[in-house]
């Protein structure tokens, strides 16, 4: 039958990526790690955590293996530990907006009134067409870290001000993080408030990765 301490220490194991998991700000820490690396500031700043805080709560996430670490000079970055981590992610959403009825609810209360959305397969299909702009609108440093080819950087915070770099007649596409990132939803509202026709990718650069599409950097 085995042994039930020997047992008891391998499900203890598991446990601890569980428990590491089980906390809103560590699951944001690892959402925003999803797009590349980062430092412990930018972290900080990102999920509206004071440095104190969000140190401790990287260090959970780096104690069950899921985050690794790099030194330069005296700032300390902070990565995901490999691609599985960011698939268990994307897993965990898609099980809790199955088996939970308020994920729905709080999806809806957060990203608003839906968009019009495109596959990523028919976003290739259209870019290579031409019948598409395709803009990032997630910060600079995340587009730096790694986007989809073809995309240009308009971080929703310009995008009000950058308008007139679009061209006009055509079809612009927004994208994010990924499938629960709401600055796509406001950047197509904004277009479309601009009069401009858009949609949004309906999933965004954690799901392109995943997908092992190519990255350009």
């Amino acid at each position: 039958m085995g042994d039930l301490a020997r047992k008891a220490a391998l499900f203890e194991g598991f446990a601890q990526v569980g428990k590491a998991l089980g906390n809103a700000k560590r699951l944001e820490l690892v959402d925003l790690l999803a797009q590349g690396e980062r430092s412990v500031e930018v972290l900080a700043g990102r999920a509206g955590l004071g440095l104190t805080t969000a140190s401790s709560h990287l260090k959970v996430l780096r104690q069950a293996g899921l985050v690794s670490t790099r030194k330069e000079g005296t700032k300390v970055y902070y990565r995901l530990a490999g691609a599985d981590v960011a698939a268990l992610w994307s897993q965990l959403r898609a099980v809790a907006a199955v088996r939970l009825a308020e994920i729905d609810r709080a999806r809806s209360a957060y990203l608003g009134d839906e968009v019009d959305e495109v596959t990523r397969d028919e976003l290739l299909r259209r870019m290579a067409a031409g019948e598409v702009t395709l803009i990032d609108v997630r910060p600079s440093e995340e587009y730096a870290a790694g986007h989809i080819p073809g995309a240009l950087s308009i971080p929703l915070h310009e995008l009000a001000g950058r308008l007139a770099e679009l061209p006009g007649g055509i079809t612009v596409v927004a994208y994010c993080r990924g499938s629960y990132c709401v600055l796509a939803h406001e950047a197509v509202r904004a277009l479309l408030a601009d009069g401009r026709r858009a949609m949004r990718l309906s999933e965004g650069m954690l799901e392109w990765r995943l997908a092992n599409l190519p990255v350009a950097v």
